[in-house]
C-alpha cells in the first residue's frame, strides 16, 4: 500500500526520456468464450452489446461477429497505424493458434508477443492446480504458434494464485497483473523476486464498452494526452514514468476510434525525450537500472528477531515491540515511518502506568550515568552530538539543578530529542517546561519520546 511514496527512484530511461510510452495491443479475438470451444456459455465481455449476458449453452451470433471485426478487419486498421513503433501484443494463446497471418504481422512488426493466458475466460474460481494447467498450456501452446516462449504475462481476469502461479511456471521477465503504480516494482512470488509492470485500465480502450467510460474519440483522445502531459511534465521535473496504454483489436479497430489514437500519437510524438517501448524492453532496463535488493524486511521477522532490533527503540521498553509484532505489519511497514507508527499505536494505547514506565527508563540529560559511561549507545551518540559530553563546570551544575527540580515537580527525568537541537536550544526548552504543569509536561515528554524512537529508525531503516 505505499509503494515507492516519495522515494521514486530515478528511472533513468534511454537517452535521458522524460517519459516511457508503452502501448498494448490484446489480442483475444477466438479465445473468448464459445461453445465452439468447449465453454459453457457465449461470452459476455468487453464488446459493443450493452449488458450482454452469457448465453449457456448457446452461441451467441452477434457476440461472435463483434469478436470477428476484431480479427478480421480491427487488427489491420491497428497495425497499419502501429507497425512502426514498439509495441506489446497481450496475445490469448488459442487467439493467436486461430490467427497465423497476423502473428506473422506482429513478428514482422518487431512487436513482442506476451502471453494472455489459454483462453479469454475467467480464473477467480479455478482451484490452483486448474489454473496452474491452464498457464502451462498456455505457454506450451503460445511457444508452439509464436516459435519462442513468452518473456511477459498478463492474464487480465485473474484470480488470487495468478501472480504466484504465473512466477513459478513461466520464466518471465514480468508479470502485468496490477495496476499499482506507474514504475516497475519487485514482489516475492512463485518463490523468487518477480518484476511486476503495471498496466492500465484508465488509459484503455476497454472502456468503450462499460457504462462508465468513453462515448467518443475525443473523450479517449484528450485522456490520453491529458495522461502523457501529467507524466512527461513529472519526467523533466526528475521523475520519469511510465505510460501504459491499452488496445483491442475489436474496439480501437473501429474507425471512429482508431483516428483518436491517431491524434493522440502525433501528441507524444511531437514532444522531444520520448521513448516507445514494448514492455520486455522496459523490463529488462528495469531489471538492469534496479535489481531486486535482498533485505531482512520487519514484516517478515519473528518476534525474536523483531524484539532483538527494535526493542531498545523505546528506551529499556521491549514490550512495544512485542505489541508491535502482533499488530498487523506488512511490506507498508518496511521503513522507518512503517516500525515507527507500529511502536507508536502500542506506546500511545498503553496505561498511563505504562508510559510513565517508559519514561522513567531515559537517563537524566548529562546526568551522572552520563559521566559514568553508563547510558546506552543511542542515549550516549544523541548526547554526545547535541554537545552535552562537552559541558563546563557551570553548564553540568545547571543541567544538574534543573534534572534535580524537574524530576521532583513532574516525577519522570526531562526528555527531548537532543538532534532536533543544540546545546543552548535543550537549555532554552529545559527552563521553559519546567514551569509547565505535569499533564502538559507528560504530554510532551511522551511526543518527545516518540521523536526519539523516529531518530533512532531513520539510522536503521530505509
Amino acid at each position: 500500500m505505499s509503494g515507492y511514496g516519495p522515494r521514486v527512484p530515478s528511472a533513468n530511461w534511454p537517452n535521458d526520456a522524460k517519459i516511457a510510452v508503452q502501448i498494448v495491443l490484446n489480442y483475444e479475438e477466438g479465445g473468448e468464450n464459445n461453445i465452439l470451444h468447449g465453454d459453457a456459455a457465449s461470452e459476455a465481455f468487453l464488446s459493443e452489446i450493452t449488458g450482454a449476458a452469457p448465453w449457456p449453452g448457446q452461441r451467441h451470433w452477434n457476440m461472435e461477429s463483434i469478436y470477428e471485426y476484431g480479427s478480421r478487419a480491427g487488427f489491420w486498421r491497428v497495425h497499419s497505424l502501429l507497425k512502426d513503433l514498439p509495441i506489446t501484443v497481450y496475445g490469448v494463446a488459442t487467439a493467436l493458434a486461430r490467427a497465423p497471418e497476423q502473428v506473422a504481422a506482429m513478428k514482422a512488426a518487431g512487436w513482442e508477443i506476451a502471453s494472455h493466458g489459454l483462453k479469454w475466460i475467467e480464473h477467480k474460481d479455478m482451484t490452483p492446480d486448474e489454473e496452474r494447467a491452464q498457464i502451462v498450456e498456455a505457454i506450451r501452446l503460445h511457444t508452439e504458434v509464436v516459435g519462442a516462449p513468452p518473456r511477459g504475462w498478463y492474464t487480465g481476469r485473474c484470480s488470487m494464485n495468478t501472480v504466484d502461479l504465473a512466477a513459478q511456471e513461466g520464466d518471465l521477465a514480468y508479470i502485468a497483473d496490477s495496476y499499482a503504480d506507474d514504475l516497475p516494482y519487485w514482489v516475492k512470488a512463485g518463490g523468487k523476486d518477480q518484476l511486476i509492470m503495471p498496466y492500465t485500465m484508465d488509459c484503455n480502450d476497454m472502456r468503450f464498452a462499460i457504462q462508465a467510460g468513453y462515448t467518443n474519440g475525443d473523450q479517449f483522445e484528450s485522456y490520453l494526452k491529458d495522461s502523457f502531459d501529467m507524466l512527461y511534465a513529472e519526467g523533466v521535473a526528475g521523475a520519469p514514468k511510465m505510460l501504459s496504454i491499452g488496445l483491442h483489436c475489436r474496439l480501437i479497430g473501429r474507425p471512429g476510434r482508431a483516428m483518436a489514437l491517431k491524434r493522440a500519437l502525433e501528441h507524444f510524438m511531437a514532444h522531444d525525450g520520448v521513448w516507445f517501448a514494448t514492455r520486455e524492453e522496459i523490463a529488462d532496463h528495469w531489471a538492469r537500472e534496479h535489481p531486486p535488493v535482498a533485505w531482512e524486511r520487519p514484516s517478515e521477522m519473528n518476534e525474536a528477531r523483531f524484539v532483538e532490533l527494535y526493542g531498545g527503540i523505546f528506551e529499556h521498553s521491549p514490550w512495544i515491540a512485542e505489541g508491535a509484532h502482533a499488530l498487523e505489519l506488512g511490506p507498508t511497514h518496511d521503513s522507518a515511518a512503517g516500525v515507527h507508527n507500529a511502536l507508536c499505536r502500542i506506546f500511545r494505547s498503553a496505561s498511563e502506568e505504562q508510559r510513565l514506565g517508559v519514561l522513567t527508563a531515559h537517563p537524566d540529560l548529562a546526568g551522572k550515568l552520563a559521566a559514568a559511561g553508563r547510558l546506552t549507545a543511542e542515549s550516549t551518540s544523541e548526547q554526545a552530538g547535541a554537545g552535552l559530553d562537552m559541558l563546563t563546570d557551570e553548564e553540568r551544575e545547571t543541567f544538574t539543578r534543573l534534572n534535580t527540580e524537574y524530576v521532583a515537580k513532574h516525577g519522570f527525568p526531562f526528555i527531548i530529542a537532543v538532534r532536533d537541537h543544540d546545546k543552548t536550544s535543550i537549555m532554552a526548552a529545559f527552563q521553559r517546561r519546567i514551569g509547565n504543569d505535569r499533564d502538559t509536561e507528560f504530554a510532551e515528554a511522551c511526543r518527545q519520546v516518540e521523536r526519539i524512537a523516529e531518530f533512532r529508525l531513520m539510522d536503521i531503516l530505509p
